[in-house]
């Protein structure tokens, strides 16, 4: 047990832990050589959302924030550089510096992703970074909090992967205190680690799935919550790599599994910080402003091909389905609706805020919550409005009552919802062409190569059958 066991070094106290604010470059060398970093990862996103980076020796920092780390970008999925192009430079931000209890000894910077001395297009970090500048020309910012939901698996020795905890096998063990507990390890380690760099998780549950739980972190403005998101995954994966575990963040990792969705409760407060979506007159009585309401439109017009951005791959339509899903209730609804405290629709309300529902764990935050920002905008700039709410049982009407309603329904395939998001001129023009462009190349070529792929059903199914 003792390699299960929260390390000496920094679990027992989160004190000192937590880069100050404002540093310069002598202070945060102070910072550092005080808790004896060795390492700083100078990290980006790639356009799947994942960590990449380099691993630069601390008394190097110096080059990190000033030339920047090189890369060559035609390494990278989604950087969209060729061979023989320019290098890919992320230039540090010394406010994004990080230590990383999990891995002793390391420190993280992320920065602007730059090509030829200017921020590259289509680095996802900066294409959030440019939808929150126009928020921030309106005097605003767009608070977030983000729900990740994850499995945790192990692989057996004939290859097949089952939950960690052999003993969670309850046919509905949502909150399960049994599933929780013996979980307790990893999920204290990962969330000790989290505290100890300063990110305040308020609650831990065992989610719908055997073997599946959620960590929730205090809201924050949205380049903060995808900052924290890429923490998490990175202590989560690690911890569980170290306890011989598989942190999955796949949106489906079985059919007999409920999916692990990643929620977004969105409000735009202004620079009092006062809550610009809050309304205690709301005549529909949800506790809603104007201002709240039209960005909610702006998410239901633009749902089809916002949907490609927050459920961006093959997997994840075996999670968003119409219709009983093979693990029982599903909690990620296909109803281009909202509702008050509605879960069975894609966004559902609650008082100063507005939750997104259909996106799940695969999504890249970054480039989520960009296209959250650029739709949400839309509506408030059209002034567009939902409607009334849909406080109905979704998933208990047929599809035809579904239809008599008005309700549409988000695409039902990864080909589906790449053609939306190609036909949209929205995300073309506020996210950019050419990143437009790429995402759909990969996502094509990813369909294309499932799509011909001869799975174990068709086998199973067709073998004999002709």
């Amino acid at each position: 047990m003792n390699n299960l066991a929260i390390s000496e070094e920094w679990g027992s106290s989160c004190d000192g832990f937590v880069t100050p604010t404002g540093l310069d470059l002598e202070q945060a060398k102070n910072f550092l050589a005080q808790h004896k970093i060795r390492y700083v990862f100078a990290q980006f996103v790639d356009i799947y959302g994942t960590a990449k980076g380099k691993a630069v020796p601390v008394d190097h920092l110096e080059d990190i924030v000033t030339d920047g780390a090189g890369f060559a970008g035609g390494g990278v999925f989604g950087l969209r550089i060729p061979p023989h192009g320019p290098e890919y430079i992320v230039v540090g931000d010394l406010k994004t510096l990080t230590l990383l209890p999990w891995s002793p000894g390391y420190a993280r910077i992320m920065g602007t992703g730059t090509v030829g001395g200017q921020p590259h297009p289509i680095d996802t970090r900066n294409i959030l970074q440019a939808q929150i500048d126009r928020l921030e020309g309106r005097g605003w910012v767009l608070n977030t909090g983000i729900e990740p939901e994850f499995s945790l698996l192990e692989r057996t020795a004939d290859g097949s992967v089952v939950p960690l905890d052999s003993t969670d096998t309850l046919r509905k063990p949502a909150y399960d205190y049994r599933g929780l507990s013996r979980a307790r390890i990893f999920l204290e380690r990962v969330t000790e680690s989290l505290k100890a760099i300063g990110i305040d998780v308020y609650q831990i549950d065992h989610e719908d799935a055997n073997g599946q739980y959620e960590i929730n972190f205090k809201y924050s403005d949205a380049m903060t919550s995808a900052d924290t998101i890429l923490l998490f995954k990175m202590a989560a994966s690690e911890i569980a790599h170290e306890l011989g575990a598989i942190c999955s963040f796949m949106p489906k990792p079985k059919t007999s599994m409920t999916g692990n969705g990643m929620h977004i409760h969105c409000s735009i407060a202004d620079k009092n910080s006062r809550n610009l979506f809050h309304d205690p007159n709301d005549r529909r009585g949800l506790g809603l402003s104007d201002l709240a309401y039209h960005f909610t439109a702006g998410l239901l017009e633009h749902a089809k091909p916002l949907t490609a951005l927050l459920a961006p791959s093959v997997n994840s339509y075996k999670r968003l389905v119409v219709g009983q899903n093979a693990s029982g209730t599903t909690w990620c609804p296909v109803f281009i609706a909202y509702g008050d405290n509605n879960r069975t629709a894609a966004l559902r309300t609650a008082t100063g805020r507005v939750e997104v529902r259909m996106g799940d764990s695969g999504m890249n935050p970054y480039l989520a919550q960009a296209a959250v920002i650029a739709a949400g905008l839309d509506g408030i700039d059209r002034k567009l409005d939902p409607g009334e709410p849909h406080n109905v049982n979704f998933y208990a009407l047929s599809r035809r009552e579904v239809v008599e309603r008005g309700i549409e329904f988000l695409p039902q395939s990864l080909c589906e919802a790449i053609n939306e998001l190609e036909a949209s001129d929205l995300f073309r023009e506020t996210l950019g062409a050419e990143f437009i462009d790429e995402f759909v190349t990969l996502k094509r070529t990813e369909w294309e190569e499932y799509h011909r792929h001869v799975s174990d059903w068709e086998t199973n199914r067709y073998l004999a059958f002709f």
